[in-house]
């Protein structure tokens, strides 16, 4: 990786932000704020999720409908594969976080530069439209609180962490698997 680059400036070009999320399967996670757990899952996914400025509903539910679809889990049953099953199949759980971190751009300087990371008032509907999506999926959520400094514990299943970005779906050299 070039000297100077945050992981997140190299997945889009100069200036286009988009909703990402970084998304690990765990087998147990939990989020405290000042020392009380406020949201707690078994097995499932552990979300963060970062909101752009000019992000829009198409954004968003790319990423929704990514991270429902996504064949993370082993298969039951004989000759099962270890990423068959989606989270709905295996009862899993979502835990999101919000994460405006995730827009950093590290390209200059030694500070991240947070101005493609929606404000708080802007942010804060997406994270709340998307833990609602979740649910209208049928999937248990459970939430951090948005904005406050939190803790989160996990452990990651595999490992298996991916980086999503809602822009990567209008690149012409990525195919959308179904």
């Amino acid at each position: 990786m070039p000297t100077g680059f945050c992981r997140t400036s190299l997945l889009r070009p100069p200036n286009e932000a988009a909703v990402k999320a970084v998304l690990q399967r765990v087998t147990q996670a939990r989020v405290s704020v000042g020392g009380e757990i406020v949201g707690e899952i078994g097995i499932g996914y552990l979300v963060f999720l970062g909101v752009a400025i000019d992000d829009t509903d198409a954004d968003l539910d790319y990423i929704v409908n990514k991270i429902i679809g996504l064949r993370l889990f082993p298969g039951a049953g004989e000759g099962k594969k270890d990423f068959d099953a989606d989270i709905k199949t295996v009862g899993g759980g979502i835990l999101l976080v919000s994460q405006f971190t995730l827009l950093g751009d590290c390209r200059k300087g030694r500070r991240p530069n947070w101005s493609q990371a929606a404000p708080a008032v802007q942010a804060e509907p997406v994270y709340r439209a998307a833990a609602e999506r979740f649910r209208a999926a049928g999937l248990r959520v459970q939430e951090g609180t948005f904005g406050a400094m939190m803790s989160v514990e996990l452990v990651n299943d595999g490992p298996v962490t991916l980086i999503l970005d809602s822009r990567e779906r209008q690149r012409s050299d990525v195919k959308e698997i179904v």
